[in-house]
Order: structure tokens, then C-alpha cells, then sequence
């Protein structure tokens, strides 16, 4: 399993992601271009100490990404709004990449044709979309537990 952000706009959602991702045992892809650096302090703050401790691989764009995936399989699997089944409606696989898109503008045309499915997360009649983050955490959960791949409580 794979979390996979596309373009991201917004320093503080990619560092929350990226905490999801080490927090959950889950490597973190990044395609470029982002709307900020890297060394954005916005996005340290988001991510914390755990920024050390997630597996990120950045990538120039998303056909460097493509390469990377297809020698890795698995399949891409959209979140989007436009999305037509519901996450907790779709089998997972263990080697599934879970793609987000940009803030501002979502996936493009040419993601969506290549995602082997797009997922949508159920709302109430009205609301548009979730926080980026917030869509990842509900999708991946998810993705974990149906692929029994949650971390194991430290405590129990």
C-alpha cells in the first residue's frame, strides 16, 4: 500500500499525509511540481518529527512516477470527487497506490484515464469535498483494514 500526492498546493496538508503515511507504516509518494519547497516551515510543522521517519520518494513528475509504479505493479487508485464507487464498496489489495490530487484543482484528465479506479467518499447532499488529508486518513484506513494491514497497537 502506497499513499501517492499529486502536485500538492498546500504545505500543512502534505505534511499531514506524510505523518498518515509514517504513522501508519505506509511509504509516501510525491509528484512534482509542488505549490511550495520542501523546507517549508509550514510543512515541517505539519509533519512534525515524523517527517524523519516516513519512507517519502519524491518524483520530477508524474511520468517519472508512472515509471517508478510499473515496476513496482499494483494498481492506481483515484480519490477523487468525480469518483463512482465508495471506498468501503471497493476491494482493496496490498499493493494498491492511493492517489490524491492538487488542492486547487484535483486530478487531471490523463490520471484519472489511467487509475484502475475512482473512489469517492459518501457526504452529505450539498458538500463538495473533504480536506485532501482528511479524504487520505478515511481511504487508507480503510485500504488497511480490509488488507489486514494495520499497524498492530503497541498497547494491546
Amino acid at each position: 500500500m502506497r499513499l501517492a500526492l499529486y502536485c500538492p498546493d498546500i504545505p500543512q496538508n502534505a505534511g499531514t499525509i506524510i505523518r498518515l503515511g509514517a504513522c501508519m507504516g505506509v511509504p509516501v509518494d510525491v509528484i512534482e511540481p509542488c505549490g511550495f519547497t520542501f523546507s517549508d516551515s509550514s510543512l515541517r510543522r505539519a509533519g512534525m518529527d515524523y517527517l524523519a521517519r516516513a519512507a517519502i520518494r519524491r518524483h520530477d513528475d508524474f511520468t517519472a512516477f508512472e515509471r517508478f509504479r510499473g515496476g513496482n505493479g499494483g494498481r492506481l487508485i483515484a480519490l477523487t470527487t468525480a469518483g463512482e464507487t465508495r471506498p468501503d464498496r471497493f476491494a482493496f489489495r496490498p499493493d494498491d497506490t492511493l492517489i490524491l490530487g492538487r488542492e486547487s484543482a484535483g486530478l487531471p484528465d490523463e490520471v484519472h484515464a489511467l487509475a484502475d479506479a475512482r473512489l469517492r467518499l459518501p457526504m452529505v447532499a450539498g458538500a463538495r469535498s473533504l480536506n485532501v488529508a482528511v479524504a487520505a486518513a478515511m481511504v487508507l484506513h480503510e485500504a488497511l483494514r480490509q488488507t489486514r494491514l494495520l499497524p498492530e497497537d503497541p498497547s494491546s
